[in-house]
């Protein structure tokens, strides 16, 4: 279980935008996920969150309510795995190389629930201010994105694991199709 709570992304935006900031906001998100590697899913997950004030105000927000988001499937995740363990292990499945691969599965979300939370506490700890537009990039802040860089690329890893865990085999269709299907 982690010992991070659960932000809610919209708690990070105090306000609503006019037509004009949210389709600045909105071009803002396509060209910030454009880099990413899942960018498709990157606009999806944060699409929602281009009607609140402009986001290039504040280009902490983003970072922010992206790691928020990605925090929450994470949680969605492991309650899923969690209740489909205890389904196996009520089950006579228990000894079963799906139960198996559940509770690792579980195990490697568990590690990525707590690594994503270790981004937000570190974007937190950067204490810019809320207006900043432009950072003094020194050794502290360096320090502070190498952190968050490598917390996120360990929970992605830990996720990828999870999804690589089922084998093609049909019965693990379901487990692996839900596995990907919250990331």
């Amino acid at each position: 279980m982690s010992n991070f709570d659960q932000v809610e992304p919209s708690s990070i935006l105090p306000k609503y935008a006019d037509s004009s900031s949210s389709s600045s906001s909105m071009a803002y998100i396509r060209a910030s996920c454009k880099t990413t590697l899942y960018s498709n899913l990157c606009i999806q997950s944060l699409s929602k969150f281009g009607h609140y004030s402009p986001l290039q105000q504040n280009p902490q927000q983003l970072p922010q309510i992206a790691l928020s988001v990605s925090h929450s499937r994470a949680l969605q995740t492991r309650a899923y795995l969690l209740g489909l363990s205890i389904q196996l292990n009520n089950t006579i499945m228990k000894k079963n190389d799906l139960y198996l691969d559940v509770q690792n599965c579980l195990n490697q979300i568990n590690d990525s629930v707590d690594q994503l939370g270790q981004s937000i506490q570190e974007l937190r700890r950067m204490n810019l201010p809320k207006d900043v537009v432009a950072v003094n990039i020194d050794d502290s802040f360096l320090w502070h994105i190498s952190n968050v860089e490598t917390w996120v690329s360990a929970a992605l890893t830990d996720a990828s694991t999870c999804v690589n865990l089922f084998n093609p085999d049909p019965k693990y269709k379901a487990a692996a199709a839900a596995a990907r299907a919250k990331p």
